[in-house]
């Protein structure tokens, strides 16, 4: 039987990349993207959803994002998702993140530099493709 684990997102930046190495060196990037959609509520008036996601990148892609990432821009993201098991405080807890595949910076040229992970770079001028708001306060971001 096949089966396909794949994500796909456009989304801005909750905060900045955090990016750390582990202890022989491979440098992991840790962020917080949200995405948002329109929705019409009960009484047909429209509302902003907005879902948060965590994505994690590894060695020179993590770099990348911690080099030229900041909160609020806007990011193509390609990935899969992966659930592990951590223990905190005695209690077994469980996370899904996006393990992030591939990296693409979307918000405009002006932006600091605006590249793909591959070093070439990015035509697309187009800003904000997913409806979220480019202002996070720190109250925002559930976690």
């Amino acid at each position: 039987m096949a089966s396909l684990n794949k994500v796909m997102l456009i989304a801005a930046l909750g905060k900045d990349p955090e990016v750390r190495y582990t202890s022989s060196g491979t440098a992991v990037a840790s962020l917080s993207v949200a995405t948002t959609e329109k929705t019409k509520n009960s009484s047909g008036e429209w509302e902003d959803r907005t879902e948060w996601h965590r994505v994690v990148f590894w060695a020179r892609q993590a770099e990348i994002a911690g080099e030229y990432l900041s909160k609020g821009k806007s990011v193509y993201i390609e990935g899969r998702l992966q659930t592990r098991e951590y223990e905190k405080d005695g209690i077994k807890r469980y996370t899904t993140e996006i393990v992030g595949e591939k990296l693409q910076m979307l918000s405009p040229k002006g932006d600091r530099n605006n590249s793909n992970t591959d070093g070439s770079t990015s035509n697309n001028s187009g800003g904000n493709k997913s409806g979220a708001s480019d202002k996070f306060e720190d109250q925002d971001i559930p976690f």
